[in-house]
């Protein structure tokens, strides 16, 4: 690789993982190319970037991000899975194919710009994702919509089943009320008086 080759390499790494908040490490001694290609499609499945990098060009490229922590660790054949939006989905990903593909193991990682041990990369993978956070947050929000909705829809359901009632107790009242009132004139006309007789 000429001069100018790996300024172009080191200048692609440091606008990949040089700029990453969210990183992974990987060793990937003897994994087969259907792996690696089913590993990329699945990183890229959480809309991440998968690389495999030359160590002394990628140590150039992350000097000025947290990751060069992890320098130690670049060493032997590396790889390098990385996002700057969610790394639990990456890190369920990627501990996934892990446990199905031996070949992979994790050198360390980097989240939200914080060095992570490898052996503590399962328990981010045990957190949940982003959209799941998201989504038990809506819910929490929405109960008390839900709640106040439920407790509207009764007092309406409550009022409409009180005017109904009353409703029905005038018109009861009105139909009692009826007859009485045409009785009345009947009882009057025969307690009057007979007109007297004239001569």
């Amino acid at each position: 690789m000429n001069r100018e080759d790996k300024a172009a390499a080191i200048s692609e790494l440091g606008e990949g993982i040089g700029k990453a908040t969210n990183a992974f490490l990987m060793s990937f001694k003897g994994i087969t190319v259907p792996q690696v290609t089913e590993l990329r499609r699945q990183v890229r499945d959480t809309s991440s970037t998968y690389v495999v990098v030359k160590n002394t060009l990628a140590l150039i490229a992350v000097k000025d991000s947290p990751l060069t922590a992890l320098k130690g660790a670049f060493s032997g054949p590396t790889a390098v899975a990385y996002n700057t939006t969610d790394a639990v989905a990456l890190a369920k990903a990627l501990t996934k194919f892990a446990k199905d593909v031996p070949a992979i193991t994790f050198k360390g990682a980097m989240l939200n710009g914080q060095i992570v041990a490898a052996d503590q990369i399962q328990a981010i993978a045990n957190l949940p994702s982003r959209n799941e956070l998201i989504s038990k947050l809506l819910y929490v929000l929405q109960s008390p919509m839900r709640g106040l909705a439920t407790v509207l829809a009764a007092n309406i359901r409550n009022l409409a089943v009180v005017i109904d009632q009353i409703a029905k107790q005038k018109g009861e009242g009105a139909a009692t009320a009826a007859p009485e009132a045409s009785e009345a004139p009947a009882s009057e006309a025969s307690e009057a008086p007979a007109p007297e007789a004239t001569a």
